[in-house]
């Protein structure tokens, strides 16, 4: 069973799905009805305060092509508002946009915070994919917010096509843990330094936590041990106030299949039995590793590194929990994991 919290992102990248179910969360504003629309493609359109007085309306959730736009295939945008101040901001919130036909990428206030398939060139559709995306605490803003929506679509019905369209919260709070899931920056290959806090990754893709990722299989038997790829993670973060000061521990949930962890290029842990494919059991283990240890500067920015090791198969930090949680409630927490 997937916890009761933490549902995996359903994410197409390698044709394997996670399933997600919403009656694990709680709906406290609905999204659904008209929004903004405009087909074309211009990340000008990702900008909170684009005029988009001049654009139609379209039903949310609802194909384009039962709303007036029949037989169109390519890119559109949509873009609609919320206030803050009719939420209760002392929660995890997510963003839930249903199922979108076929490609998306996620814009709050400006800010990416999910992306589901891959756009041209490099097609990949994520049609059947649940779009269910965290909302950083750092992006949401007091008062007026703004929700810029980007899709690709190839046949059939277009756009964000059904679901229950709103903000969503779980029963755990942000003074229980910080939610770590979202957009992380990501690099196939393998260089020491990727581990350290001031290493520049601006040039990295970006890949949505939790999910599969589409990696190049190749042989690194000859020098590292019998892996198909290696690949990194990187995050960085401010720990929230109300962590401050307390012995954390840092959550990655399950990954496939190895991994090594460093914070601001100090070692933090590793999951590894050695085995080989078919044998191992590493990448069906939770990731729990506690930082009391390592004398990091909680006031400090922490730059978050993961570099995994793939033997085979599907690859990537693909289940959650992945977060900071006080380092005395973690048993408490994991007795609800399965």
């Amino acid at each position: 069973m997937l916890n009761r919290f933490f549902i995996a992102l359903l994410f197409f990248s390698t044709g394997t799905q996670l399933f997600a179910q919403l009656d694990n969360y709680r709906r406290v504003l609905s999204l659904r009805g008209d929004w903004k629309f405009n087909i074309g493609n211009s990340m000008s359109w990702a900008d909170p305060d684009y005029d988009d007085s001049n654009w139609e309306y379209i039903r949310v959730p609802s194909a384009w092509e039962d709303e007036g736009f029949n037989g169109y295939d390519g890119y559109a945008w949509y873009r609609t508002e919320f206030n803050s101040s009719d939420l209760d901001v002392d929660q995890n919130l997510y963003l839930n946009l249903g199922y979108i036909d076929d490609v998306d990428e996620v814009y709050l206030n400006g800010e990416l915070i999910g992306f589901s398939g891959s756009f041209p060139p490099d097609f990949n559709t994520a049609y059947n994919a649940l779009r269910l995306y965290p909302i950083p605490e750092s992006v949401l803003k007091k008062g007026r917010n703004v929700i810029s929506v980007k899709i690709y679509d190839v046949v059939h019905g277009g756009g964000i096509i059904n679901g229950r369209i709103g903000l969503y919260t779980t029963n755990y709070s942000p003074d229980d843990l910080f939610v770590l899931e979202g957009v992380w920056k990501f690099r196939e290959g393998d260089e020491e330094e990727w581990s350290e806090k001031y290493y520049d990754d601006s040039g990295w893709s970006s890949q949505v936590l939790p999910s599969f990722c589409k990696v190049k299989k190749e042989s690194y038997w000859f020098w590292k041990s019998d892996y198909e790829s290696i690949f990194w993670y990187r995050k960085t973060i401010k720990v929230p106030e109300n962590l401050r000061g307390k012995d954390l521990t840092l959550l990655l949930g399950k990954i496939d299949d190895f991994d090594q962890t460093f914070i601001n290029g100090k070692f933090v842990g590793t999951t590894d039995d050695g085995k080989r494919l078919g044998r191992s059991g590493s990448w069906q283990t939770y990731r729990i590793y506690p930082l009391d240890r390592l004398n990091l500067n909680d006031r400090d920015d922490w730059t978050i590194a993961i570099r995994v090791f793939d033997i085979g198969g599907d690859a990537g930090v693909y289940e959650g929990p992945l977060a900071l949680i006080e380092s005395s409630k973690v048993a408490r927490f994991i007795r609800n994991l399965d």
